[in-house]
């Protein structure tokens, strides 16, 4: 997986500049075969509200989620338009990560032990959640080292997971956006589909039904292409 290159305001712009084409190709495909979905992308986040986000937070925003947030401000409701989670709107970013730092501090009053050693947290006020759907997020660690920018899961039952995850937010949706347009599974394990409403659905490879009604996959790449 690529990580489009290196640290520093190079490494910042090629990832914004990643996130910015991989939006473009999404978009594109989804015009062309699940208009629906497309319609879901909400527009473009405020940038007083994403400062005010930041702020609020103590935490800066990676150029690649800064990108994103500049091309979608999440979605307008509930949709399966990424594989893992949807992602959120700049003010439930700020919502769900004031929730999970208010329950981490209550928790951590309440415990007698520490976390095993090299085990990583149920939280942490350097996670950013910039895709969740019922209580789980897909989270950007912002914490600092060699990993910052890397993607993971946060559950509400369990630690942080970051084992096959991606680098970096770049990463992730330029992998969506190759996988939309040339076939395969993002991850090796999510593969897009057509709802019989013709919407975008994210599953299993390998998954046939949804509810009982027949998923389609995605249209393959023309050949050549």
């Amino acid at each position: 997986m690529s990580d489009h290159g290196t640290t520093g305001p190079a490494g910042d712009e090629a990832r914004a500049g990643a996130v910015r084409d991989a939006w473009a190709r999404i978009d594109a495909w989804l015009r062309a075969h699940a208009p629906d979905s497309y319609e879901v992308l909400a527009p473009p986040a405020d940038p007083a509200a994403v400062e005010a986000a930041q702020a609020e937070m103590g935490v800066r925003f990676p150029a690649d989620l800064l990108a994103s947030l500049a091309c979608h401000d999440g979605l307008r409701h509930w949709a399966n338009c990424l594989p893992l989670r949807p992602p959120e709107p700049v003010a439930r970013i700020v919502d769900h990560w004031q929730m999970c730092v208010e329950i981490d501090e209550a928790n951590r009053a309440d415990e007698d032990e520490p976390e095993p050693e090299g085990e990583e947290p149920w939280w942490h006020p350097q996670w950013i959640p910039w895709a969740q759907s019922d209580g789980d997020a897909q989270i950007i660690d912002m914490r600092p080292g060699p990993a910052q920018g890397r993607l993971g899961m946060a559950y509400h039952d369990d630690c942080g997971v970051f084992t096959d995850g991606w680098p970096s937010l770049a990463a992730y949706l330029t992998e969506v956006a190759d996988v939309l347009e040339k076939g395969g599974a993002v991850g090796g394990t999510w593969a897009p589909f057509l709802t019989t409403e013709g919407e975008l659905w994210w599953s299993l490879k390998g998954e046939t039904q949804l509810n009982g009604e027949p998923l389609v996959p995605a249209p393959a790449p023309a050949a050549g292409s």
